[in-house]
């Protein structure tokens, strides 16, 4: 069992030496050889560990989204006990946004994943592999709002939770090119929740998350108002739907 945990966390190691060549190079500009000198290793000994290139992008893959389901679920379990809907809907989707420098970097990863995914199978298969499970989990906390009262009824959707994944994936390719900052991606996330469910935003509360000192946002001019997030802890146990919730996010 030792060498099986040994093996794994390997393997690991060597994933994360690949996502910091690939974002600062992309994934194609990252042989196996640059990949071994980054985890400090031989070429020799990281082919024991990954037969070829495309077994190690596979890996890394699977290991950056089941980071990406932790760090969404860490949110989720950071709610009050008795979390809403649209409380879970935020947390999920801020989760998705590159807020601080890890999940910036995971956002930079994954676009280069998507660049190559395009042309791969099975990194396709793989990059595609969560989407069913996150819109079906945004349009049961929809249809649940809408059983509450928070929510036209029109509006629960799985159009309308699919809006809301393309919705961040469009804030955060705009937050890597430096087009706005961390900081305002979360505001106009604040306020198409606003819109969706009809209020003035107000119970959504940019001030969750405070600017960061250590991290930075990107090589452009960023303004001191778009630093880089990090979001708040909590310690109360999520309600049923905040299971529910984190137990989907854990397959994104």
């Amino acid at each position: 069992m030792p060498k099986k945990v040994d093996h794994e966390a390997r393997r690991q190691e060597i994933s994360e030496a690949l996502w910091r060549l690939a974002s600062t190079r992309g994934l194609d500009g990252a042989s196996l050889r640059d990949v071994a000198a980054e985890a400090g290793i031989s070429l020799g000994r990281l082919q024991h560990y990954f037969r070829s290139k495309d077994e190690m992008l596979l890996f890394a893959l699977q290991h950056i989204n089941r980071l990406a389901g932790e760090r969404i679920r860490t949110r989720i379990e950071a709610l009050s006990e008795e979390p809403t809907p649209r409380e879970v809907l935020r947390a999920c989707l801020s989760g998705m946004l590159p807020l601080d420098e890890k999940s910036r970097v995971g956002v930079l990863v994954g676009a280069a994943y998507f660049a190559r995914a395009v042309y791969d199978e099975p990194l396709r298969a793989e990059a595609k592999n969560g989407i069913p499970q996150l819109r079906a989990l945004f349009a049961d906390q929809l249809r649940r709002a809408a059983e509450r009262g928070e929510l036209p009824p029109e509006r629960a959707t799985e159009d309308e939770a699919m809006l809301l994944i393309s919705l961040v994936d469009g804030l955060s390719t705009y937050v890597l090119l430096d087009v706005h900052g961390p900081r305002t991606a979360l505001r106009l996330l604040d306020l198409h929740l606003a819109h969706l469910f009809g209020t003035d935003g107000a119970a959504d509360g940019v001030a969750d998350a405070s600017a960061s000192s250590g991290a930075g946002a990107g090589s452009g001019a960023v303004p001191a108002s778009d630093a880089v997030l990090t979001s708040g802890e909590g310690s109360a146990p999520p309600s049923r739907s905040g299971e529910d919730a984190a137990k989907a996010a854990g397959r994104v």
